[in-house]
């Protein structure tokens, strides 16, 4: 049995390089952790999550009524497992397990769609049943760090179902192409996001949910009172200002670069599954599970892909750092395939299985007269 409550998390100890997390180290920035060291001279009143939800549905075109505030993406997991009730519900794997354990959870049969290796891990909206009145698919996805085109996602929704978009890591793409965020028109849509990624808040728990009204008043309806704390809100309120946006989106750009350092520094015997453009890749390793082993025998921590459904032992999902952790990483993972004796026949290119690159990175926009530039470190500190 899979272990879908198994997280990056837990491969962490002291004295491992963390590549097992894609959370942004050294964030939060400065500027936002002097926004949170003022948002506790407030928490002695109530929070009011009117003007985050506000900075929220204006950072993403929608109305206020479209948002719902939640204690990180997960939250709103847990929300629609209680607030639906299923006939039919696919997940498109392999991806993020929480909605999968919150589904099983609150008693509702769920099924798989499994993508395939050898097709990218990429997604044919026409593998998904007709029938299926819930569905819940990652963009980017989470291990494979696949993005599915907006047309793709948008050819998933129909009258009668909901279909859930995690969209978690969407901020670490290049301006957005695929995000399914400001769209309004598409039926059933639910799109899911989170600060835990780029902005470095994961033990601070905010996430949002965007979607039609009637859904989110729905799921809201199962949330308990002040479900988000007074830090938590201040910090919506500040990462979703054109600023923090356009600093997020110069981010995504430097990640771009160090991400294209960690492939080409890859040993021969390793297999890049899919065509990675987020913040981690999936490696696929002959006799993974020892070389994970002994990775870490070695000081560095990488992220199991066995308990994804539709991975293997062989496979493990490693974080985008900066290059001189990239390449220092990647001669260490020479060394171990080496140590154990990879056969020759197993060797190949490290990028045999990525299929061709169907977005580009768009130019950044020009900054705006009169805006002064986002506050907080430069992209180049951020070394995921």
């Amino acid at each position: 049995m899979t272990d879908l409550r198994h997280h990056g998390d837990a491969e962490l100890a002291p004295g491992l390089v963390d590549l097992a997390v894609n959370v942004r180290p050294g964030a939060p920035p400065p500027w936002l952790r002097t926004v949170l060291h003022e948002a506790l001279d407030q928490s002695a009143r109530y929070p009011d999550g009117g003007p985050a939800r506000a900075a929220v549905a204006a950072a993403h075109g929608r109305d206020p009524a479209e948002v719902l505030l939640t204690s990180g993406a997960a939250e709103a997991f847990v929300l629609l497992a209680r607030a639906l009730a299923p006939r039919q519900a696919v997940l498109v794997h392999p991806s993020f397990t929480e909605p999968d354990v919150a589904l099983r959870s609150a008693g509702h049969p769920v099924s798989h769609l499994v993508l395939s290796a050898d097709d990218g891990f990429r997604l044919d909206p026409g593998a998904v049943p007709d029938d299926a009145d819930l569905v819940v698919l990652g963009n980017p996805t989470n291990p494979t760090s696949v993005l599915h085109p907006a047309a793709d996602v948008a050819a998933l929704t129909r009258p009668g179902r909901v279909l859930v978009v995690d969209e978690a890591f969407a901020d670490t793409v290049p301006g957005e192409p695929a995000s399914m965020a400001g769209r309004r028109d598409l039926p059933g849509l639910l799109v899911v996001r989170s600060l835990t990624k780029t902005w470095g808040l994961a033990g601070l728990r905010v996430g949002y949910a965007l979607g039609r009204a009637d859904l989110i008043g729905a799921l809201a309806a199962h949330q308990p009172h002040w479900p988000v704390s007074t830090p938590a809100l201040a910090a919506l309120e500040a990462c979703s200002s054109p600023g923090a946006r356009a600093e997020a989106d110069a981010v995504a750009r430097e990640l771009a670069g160090r991400r294209a350092a960690l492939l080409d520094a890859l040993p021969t015997g390793v297999t890049v599954e899919g065509d990675p453009c987020s913040s981690f890749v999936l490696l696929r390793v002959p006799d993974g599970a020892r070389v994970r082993g002994a990775l870490r025998d070695r000081g560095w921590a990488v992220r199991r892909g066995d308990t994804f459904p539709g991975l293997t032992p062989d496979h493990f999902r490693i974080a985008v750092r900066d290059p001189v952790t990239s390449r220092a990483f990647s001669a260490a993972l020479a060394e171990v395939m080496t140590m154990h004796h990879v056969p020759e026949e197993n060797r190949c290119s490290p990028t045999r299985r990525r299929s061709p690159t169907r977005f580009s990175v768009p130019p950044s926009p020009p900054s705006s007269p009169g805006t002064p530039p986002p506050s907080g470190p430069p992209a180049s500190d951020w070394t995921r």
